[in-house]
Order: structure tokens, then sequence, then C-alpha cells
């Protein structure tokens, strides 16, 4: 009688977790958005996103970060004070199960390596690379995705708007817009303004973001904003929605672009 009373309540907790998700998502697409692994390689803007996806129903996350909470991170990215000096990943899965304590939320404190990636992406539905592009790894990690036939969400902070490409089993890949050695975020934005100038809806602010970036003296890490970083947790908890439950999606080399005020 105890045990029966335990699971009743449970699911009720369940059900009432997710009841302001009812007329947007049906029972059964909960069900299936409950038990689609969901991978997150790079915890600084992934960690926006792990967030927006568990409190829309992603329940089993796994994260995966090499790096440690810096003051630097704090304008953008999910964390406090408070986990300054910690391992990313750990921090943001205490985090995560503060925010719902019954979810399967692993992590891993190491970097994606070609040694470890094909372990560490097997089993997964859909894969968010969030590494940084100075290797050629995320390059590595899309390839290992794509033979396994794991969707791979790539976010971009824009400051005022986010970018999200997503790379499919069946499509091009990031490396295929050049033929320069490696690719970095620069080539992806210079992709996207030269896009959407050509189609004549030009974003000029982010020419002039990008121009200023460029024409910068030191060798520094591009300007983001904490607006652009929520914007984007809210479009790649969508897509991994519309990617679970067979909706149709932009695969690249079309990408989605956020609009704010104008």
């Amino acid at each position: 009688m105890t045990e029966c009373l335990a699971v009743s309540n449970f699911v009720k907790n369940l059900l009432m977790r997710y009841e302001r998700n009812r007329i947007y998502t049906t029972a059964e697409e909960l069900e299936i958005v409950k038990n689609t692994p969901i991978l997150i390689a790079g915890c600084g803007v992934g960690s926006n996103i792990a967030e927006c996806a568990l409190r829309f129903g992603f329940e089993k996350l796994t994260l995966i970060d090499g790096d440690v909470v810096e003051l630097a991170n704090l304008n953008r990215q999910n964390y406090t004070e408070k986990d300054l000096g910690k391992y990313k990943a750990q921090a943001l899965a205490e985090r995560l199960l503060a925010v719902h304590p019954q979810a399967d939320i692993r992590y891993q404190t190491q970097y994606i390596t070609p040694e470890n990636v094909d372990e560490l992406v097997h089993n997964h539905r859909i894969a968010v690379n969030a590494m940084d592009f100075t290797t050629d790894i995320p390059l590595v990690f899309d390839r290992t995705c794509q033979e396994k036939g794991i969707y791979v969400l790539h976010p971009y902070n824009l400051g005022w708007e986010a970018l999200l490409t997503i790379i499919t089993p069946n499509s091009l890949r990031l490396e295929h817009l050049t033929t320069d050695e490696g690719f970095n975020e620069l080539k992806m934005i210079e992709y996207v303004t030269g896009y959407l100038r050509f189609w004549k809806m030009p974003e000029k602010w982010l020419e002039e973001v990008l121009t200023q970036y460029k024409e910068e003296q030191q060798h520094l890490p591009p300007p983001q904003l904490s607006v652009a970083s929520w914007l984007i947790g809210g479009i790649c908890a969508k897509a991994m929605y519309y990617i679970c439950t067979g909706k149709a999606i932009k695969q690249f080399p079309e990408f989605y672009l956020t609009k704010t005020l104008q």
C-alpha cells in the first residue's frame, strides 16, 4: 500500500511539473522528450541550453566539459559566483538537479578528444556542439555524430541575437563552407552575414560588430551577451523537440536567426 501511494505521488508530481506545457505539446510527445538522451558538449553557452531543455522536459542529459567556471563567464553563462573554480560540468549538473532531482543528469569533467569522442557520443539521439573552435575537435565531433545518426545543434551567441544551425545525418557539415584549413566561429558569422546581404536582408548591426571585432588589435574572444545565451537556449530546446517528435527542421547550410528589437 505504501509503495503504491509513493508511485501515485511520483506520477502526480510528474504531471504537475509539466502541466503548463499543455496545448504546446501532447502527453505522448512529452513522454518522447523525457526519454530522449541529449549530449551537451561544452558547458559555456551549453549551460543555458541545458537548463532550458530540462525545464521543457528533457530529463536525460549528459554534460561534458573540462573547463572551470571563471569570473568572465558570469555575464552570460548559467553559473554564479559560488561556482567559481568548479568544473563547469559539475556545477551545471548540481544546478540542474536542484531544478529536478529525479532527472537523469550525468557529467564528465574532461575534454572531448579524437580518442574518446566515439565512446562519449554513443547512445545519444541529439548532441549540442558548444565547444570552442580552437582545434579541429568540433569538426571531428560532427563527423562522428553524423556517422552514428546523431543530430548536432551548433549554437552561436551573437550578442543581441542568437544563431543556430543543425547538422543532420544527411546534411552538409560546417567544414564544407570553406577550402581553408579548419573552421571557426568567425567563418560561420561571415557566411551568415554574406547570405543575408545576398538575399537583400542585411543585418547591418551584425556586420558592424564583425568588422569591429576583426579590427581589434589584441587577440580577444568574441564579445557575447546574456541576451543571446538565453535566446539560444530557447531555440535549441524547440529544435530538440522538433527533432525527437519528427517535425520538419532546417538543416545546414540553412540556419535559424532570432529577431529581437529592431
